[in-house]
């Protein structure tokens, strides 16, 4: 089987991108999306893990349901950037999601999700991030019979979710990480970031939060 890998983040993917390697023919793309290469490749199937780009919809019409994300969220919550930490922020469900790409940004129909409970008293942004990217690569592994064949039954999201961009993290979260690094405590976090940009929390607090 001929597979398209669509990464930025190769140090973390690695374990799933060797997993692949030893089973089929891998294809590492790290840069933009482009049509061309794509035919020429002729692949299977593309996974797209921890990529930046949005791919146009040429390509995902040249494509149809070739296009699968695995995305550190329980969708539809989170959608967009930086998922774990605004999950923290939104108090939403924690988790991992496998789905078809569609036009929207993280919208496509689940194939496979899982909810990861983490608790905030013990675990680091960075912690946390490495947890779900633990659990959604178990979860691909797992499931990875079905997702080769094709034996699997894509369900539409449910629910309005959330949304968060590049923009919001650089404006409100980033001068925290640049300041206390990934590693800091989310506890911490999110004390610090209630203090300063409070409107960013929902208006109902968790008993165990005041």
């Amino acid at each position: 089987m001929r597979i398209v890998f669509l990464t930025n983040n190769f140090e973390v993917v690695k374990p799933l991108y060797d997993f692949l390697k030893r089973r089929n023919e891998v294809i590492l793309v790290q840069n933009r999306p482009s049509l061309d290469s794509f035919k020429k490749f002729n692949p299977s199937l593309f996974i797209s893990y921890n990529y930046h780009y949005i791919i146009p919809k040429q390509i995902l019409d040249e494509f149809k349901n070739k296009f699968i994300n695995l995305h550190i969220s329980y969708l539809p919550y989170n959608r967009g950037a930086y998922p774990n930490v605004w999950s923290f922020i939104d108090n939403t469900p924690k988790g991992v999601s496998i789905h078809l790409i569609d036009e929207g940004i993280d919208t496509g129909d689940i194939l496979f999700q899982k909810k990861v409970e983490i608790d905030e008293s013990k675990h680091t942004l960075k912690s946390s991030y490495l947890l779900l990217h633990s659990e959604i690569q178990k979860l691909f592994i797992e499931n990875w019979p079905l997702i080769s064949s094709g034996r699997y039954k894509p369900t539409p999201q449910k629910g309005k979710g959330t949304y968060h961009s590049r923009a919001e993290f650089k404006k409100y979260i980033k001068p925290i990480i640049d300041k206390y690094g990934w590693d800091i405590p989310i506890l911490k976090f999110k004390e610090i970031l209630r203090k300063t940009h409070p409107f960013l929390f929902p208006k109902t607090v968790k008993k165990n939060e005041k």
